[in-house]
């Protein structure tokens, strides 16, 4: 029987029949996790997958829905770790998705170079010294602002994990795409499609999903743009199919 604690609950998946266990105190998934394991590619029998900075597992619950394979989430924060592994068990899938509580900077030195198929990852979106939106939450402070990892420290280490030829993808903000193209290439991650989302149509994108092949060919797509909400703060047809894949 799976504990859930004192402040803790059961969450939807955002039309997926599974449950995640969150909490107040640690930060919750958003649609930016759904996104993610939505845009990323996959195999689809099997496969080893890697998610940094995993939280609570979202990214991995939401992949399991894509994939047979096997998913090891990366995660400092112990609290968030068995919050993480209890979800795993509550949806009876301990024996594909774990999370492990390791640093994202040392992560390849545990879990192995070169051995993944996928590595994803929905880093902290704010510099250290953004004091603007830092949250007095420890827990939440960790999760949206580069204190314990920076976007440099996850592009290495996805490196690290990837095979020649794996996928690498991110999810991050549309003013950190420079910065991102940059790290990509110098550890080798070759950009190869990407994706701005808008929360309307008319307004500018403040979602960026971006997706690389280790040691892969030039040639970066652009996919078409996807709208989150229509006027009446609906989800879009598009943003429908995806909640409801």
């Amino acid at each position: 029987m799976v504990t859930v604690k004192d402040g803790e609950r059961l969450d939807d998946l955002l039309g997926r029949p599974g449950k995640i266990i969150q909490s107040d105190d640690v930060f919750s998934f958003s649609l930016d996790a759904v996104l993610l394991a939505e845009f990323v590619w996959v195999p689809i029998q099997k496969g080893q997958l890697v998610d940094l900075c995993a939280g609570t597992g979202a990214i991995p619950l939401f992949l399991s829905y894509r994939t047979k394979g096997t998913i090891t989430g990366v995660e400092i924060q112990s609290k968030l770790v068995d919050m993480a592994n209890r979800s795993m068990a509550i949806n009876r899938l301990e024996e594909r998705i774990q999370v492990v509580e390791d640093d994202v900077k040392t992560a390849a030195n545990q879990l192995g170079h070169a051995r993944y198929d996928v590595v994803t990852c929905n880093p902290p979106y704010f510099l250290a010294n953004d004091t603007s939106l830092r949250n007095q939450n420890e827990h939440h402070t960790i999760a949206r602002h580069e204190v314990l990892c920076t976007l440099e420290d996850c592009i290495k280490t996805a490196s690290q994990l990837v095979k020649p030829g794996g996928k690498v993808a991110f999810v991050h903000r549309p003013e950190r795409l420079l910065d991102i193209l940059t790290l990509m290439r110098a550890y080798r991650i070759e950009p190869k499609r990407m994706q701005l989302v808008y929360p309307k149509a008319g307004r500018e994108a403040n979602t960026l999903l971006i997706e690389g092949s280790k040691d892969g060919k030039a040639g970066l797509k652009i996919l078409p743009p996807l709208v989150v909400y229509e006027e009446d703060d609906t989800y879009t047809e598009t943003m429908r199919a995806i909640l409801d894949a």
